[in-house]
């Protein structure tokens, strides 16, 4: 067997294995990239590479390695799952940057932040003004969480009396790509009558709908196949 062949079978094989680790490890660890979860996805990157591409070790010796290492992980999230102190412990813990629009500057330098950092870090959530920031954290992941002082934060309806309905719920697609998503319907109760006679009293059919969602406060979106909409910049070709 070729080298070629082999080193193809061998990146499926470890493409499939990281894919299955991944789901046992669950979203965190891609979501939430902390040092703990970037030393174990370098890891894995690394052990994955060797099963792909490094033909001179025995597949299964990696394979074994990799695994090895997941139920590692796989161990370490458990506990920091109970434990709360383990936590902390591998996730690391927030650290207070602003308190009361006061620079820490020794918490800064702990965790490596400069002041060009730090305003680039407040330019990414639309704040151009240091002075806005009452309390600013460092959080386990590396972001930063922003709390303004009150003459800057955004009105709210109950700032504003402004009573509001409850009976808002996730958006429920109905039709995706001229098909109907019949589970979506039975899991909240909708049939597809209900929805032919929606769609009737628009004067459309279902092979007219390329998109329709019943949005969160229940009101029907359609979108259709030929809308007659002319894009207002035109791609070059």
């Amino acid at each position: 067997m070729s080298e070629f062949i082999i080193i193809v079978m061998r990146t499926i094989f470890a493409f499939f294995l990281f894919m299955v680790i991944t789901f046992f490890l669950g979203k965190q660890t891609i979501s939430r990239i902390t040092s703990y979860h970037f030393i174990a996805a370098a890891t894995f990157g690394s052990i994955t590479a060797n099963l792909a591409f490094n033909i001179h070790n025995e597949a299964w010796h990696v394979a074994t390695a990799m695994i090895t290492f997941f139920f590692i992980a796989f161990i370490f999230a458990i506990i920091a799952l109970k434990s709360r102190k383990a936590r902390k412990w591998l996730a690391g813990k927030p650290t207070v940057i602003i308190e009361n629009g006061k620079v820490l500057e020794k918490n800064l330098k702990r965790n490596r932040f400069t002041m060009d950092t730090l305003n680039h870090e407040l330019r990414q959530k639309d704040i151009f003004n240091i002075q806005e920031v009452q309390n600013a954290i460092i959080e386990p992941n590396g972001a930063i969480s922003i709390l303004k002082k009150p003459e800057y934060r955004s009105l709210t309806k109950k700032d504003l009396g402004i009573l509001f309905s409850d009976k808002n719920h996730f958006p429920i697609e109905l039709i995706m790509e001229g098909t109907i998503l019949t589970s979506n319907m039975e899991n909240n109760g909708l049939t597809i009558e209900w929805l032919l006679d929606e769609l009737s009293k628009r004067g459309l059919t279902k092979a007219n709908i390329f998109y329709a969602v019943k949005a969160t406060n229940g009101q029907l979106y359609f979108d259709v196949y030929n809308d007659h909409v002319t894009p207002s910049v035109k791609n070059k070709s």
